[in-house]
């Protein structure tokens, strides 16, 4: 499998979460801005402090996302003998990207998902090798491949 290809596929769906979060702060900030050179209501007012508070809320996606992007970008993806950052684990039919969090992706068809080194699952699998066990949520598990 090419890492760089997995890391790319990463980076550009890290990417497009970042560009939506950013659409919907950028929504709701536009939302929360008043027209001063009109007289304002009541009711205008609410609506943009409620804007504004929302675009509070979708402004801290935007910068987690941010920090997502370069910790991934900083993540050395070549060759691994044991599970760390950078390696792709299988176990099972399931493969995990050791890197930060995504959404389940297809590449090569193979469906992968991207963990954090603060997953349970990576703390159980943490320098273990292919042929290992390692135990989560009180169940054994073998590690069949580290690339």
């Amino acid at each position: 499998m090419n890492k760089s290809a997995v890391k790319e596929t990463m980076l550009a769906l890290s990417a497009s979460e970042l560009e939506h979060a950013r659409e919907h702060y950028e929504q709701f900030l536009a939302s929360a801005r008043l027209d001063r050179s009109e007289p304002i209501e009541t009711d205008e007012r609410a609506q943009a402090e409620t804007a504004s508070e929302l675009a509070e809320a979708f402004e801290q996606p935007v910068h987690d996302y941010e920090t997502k992007i370069d910790r991934l970008r900083g993540i050395d993806f070549g060759p691994k003998s044991e599970v760390g950052e950078g390696a792709i684990v299988t176990v099972g039919a399931r493969h995990f990207v050791i890197a930060v969090s995504t959404a389940r992706f297809q590449h090569e068809g193979v469906e992968l998902i991207g963990i954090s080194t603060q997953a349970p699952i990576y703390k159980a699998m943490e320098g273990k090798e292919a042929g290992d066990d390692c135990t989560f949520n009180g169940r054994t598990l073998t590690i069949d491949e580290v690339i």
